[in-house]
């Protein structure tokens, strides 16, 4: 069989698959064993601009005709398209990205069920009317943006497409989607899905290419009315100021350092799954992963130890092997990673325990053990950098005020858990955390599509998910009309 069953080289550009105006090609790797996967576009400014005025058609056009009705028709049935190729879509992230077969399953229900709830919410942005002077009526009403341009990370492709281009879609923009260079198989398939299922062209436009070429050019671009980026601060540093040339807003959704708070009450059993779960799932190369696990020390030691049984225990192999754990996405990644593991031995910190590399695991794959790691303090490099990696480091505090201090002390705030049967203990510190999203009892509330996400301080700004990514990539008009 083979690996891709679509040409894969080409760019979705005003409802045609053309080739980069360079003609250029760059490979895609498989991360499970090294060897090339496919050929994609390297795609320069000149294929954005393409794109770009593709998508300004549409929305001059068909696409910006549509009711809401009829957008929300049009993603109900990409949803039961996604669902029936469900399957076929997890093959292609776990080739892609390496991820487990079943979790990358799991995203392709996910992006399913983003299309599903867009498409139920694409008629309910509702405005309102606002009591006004006599002889006045005065109303809002939303309308969209215009183009907005999603640049896309490697490592969740299904999920945040779902979660951000569909939205934008939901809401009657055209969009601009740059996948990333290391894994863009699923963006490239969710283009041809949006093909059969009717939608216009122009109005979803792919190009593939590096983030310093087609990457740049999309966030600079002046007929963009609004840019989706989740990556690195650096980078999203770049894309912020790109656009602020244009006074275009942006989401920017930058990574964590994301902790969980274990209390010497919580119920341990449950917790430990989410525990570990968290710090390794997608081979840690998740925004939210938690990768900072704050035990209070009276219990500490029992956590630490039950979590290093269920390290010990976790096995590592090819993507289509669906073991625990994969190979991470590139090379680049596992040496970044492994250097955060040498330089934790240089530190003197313990390593407690680490996952098995199964011997069947190709030498050309991109492995890393998952490790936990203890012995840090709240200040070290592994407790205040994000690794992107599986790597876990255990940390004991005192008392609520310590955990708290611990908690806001980097520079990150997405996502933090907290474990305690005591529920006013839950509430202050659910408040006190700086973070954007909370989760108590749990870690992740199941996916939560329609939660909204996004974080403070450096891990960004704005909000996608739920029924609040509509107002993101939506203009709110004020009408005030006198009358009688």
């Amino acid at each position: 069989m083979e690996a891709v069953s679509f040409d894969t080289r080409q760019n979705l550009i005003g409802g045609e698959w053309r080739e980069p105006l360079g003609r250029e090609t760059m490979p895609l790797l498989n991360p499970s064993d090294g060897t090339r996967l496919a050929e994609i576009a390297r795609s320069d400014a000149g294929d954005i601009d393409r794109a770009v005025a593709a998508a300004q058609e549409a929305r001059r056009g068909a696409w910006g005709r549509m009711t809401a009705t009829e957008r929300g028709r049009l993603l109900s049935i990409m949803s039961r398209i996604v669902l029936e190729r469900a399957d076929e879509l997890a093959r292609l992230e776990a080739l892609d990205v390496g991820k487990p077969l079943r979790q990358a399953k799991a995203d392709a229900l996910a992006l399913a069920r983003y299309l599903e709830f867009y498409a139920g919410a694409a008629d309910k942005l509702h405005g309102d009317t606002i009591p006004y002077l006599d002889g006045y009526t005065v109303l809002t009403i939303y309308e969209p943006l215009g183009v907005t341009g999603h640049i896309v990370p490697w490592n969740y492709p299904m999920q945040i497409i779902g979660r951000s281009v569909t939205a934008s879609l939901a809401m009657g923009n055209a969009v601009v989607i740059k996948p990333a260079e290391e894994a863009c198989l699923t963006a490239l398939a969710y283009a041809r899905i949006a093909e059969e299922a009717g939608f216009p062209a122009g109005a979803i436009n792919i190009v593939s290419g590096t983030g310093e070429e087609a990457g740049a050019a999309l966030a600079a671009h002046p007929g963009i009315n609004h840019i989706s980026f989740t990556g690195s601060v650096v980078v999203g540093g770049l894309v912020q100021a790109a656009a602020a040339k244009n006074a275009v807003p942006v989401t920017l959704e930058l990574g964590g350092k994301s902790p969980q708070i274990v209390f010497a009450d919580a119920d341990l059993d449950a917790a430990l799954p989410f525990l570990v779960n968290a710090g390794i799932q997608n081979a840690g190369q998740t925004c939210s992963a938690a990768s900072r696990i704050l035990v209070q020390r009276s219990v500490h030691d029992r956590v630490l130890a039950a979590m290093a049984e269920r390290y010990s225990a976790l096995r590592v192999g090819t993507a289509m092997s669906d073991l625990d754990m994969g190979p991470l996405v590139s090379g680049r990644q596992q040496e970044i990673v492994q250097g955060y593991l040498d330089a934790a031995r240089q530190d003197g910190l313990e390593i407690a325990a680490q996952g098995r590399i199964g011997a069947e695991a190709p030498s050309g794959g991109y492995y890393v053990p998952p490790t936990l790691v203890s012995g840090a303090q709240g200040s070290s490099r592994l407790a205040q950098e994000e690794i992107f990696g599986p790597v876990q480091v255990v940390i004991p505090f005192e008392d609520e005020a310590e955990a708290l201090r611990l908690a806001n002390g980097t520079d990150y705030g997405l996502v933090a858990g907290v474990w305690t049967a005591d529920g006013s203990r839950a509430l202050r510190m659910a408040r006190g955390i700086e973070t954007g999203q909370v989760f108590v009892n749990n870690y992740g509330a199941g996916g939560g599509v329609e939660l909204p996400f996004g974080g403070v301080k450096r891990s960004g700004h704005g909000r996608e998910k739920g029924f609040e990514a509509l107002y993101s990539f939506a203009s709110l008009k004020t009408i005030a009309i006198r009358h009688g």
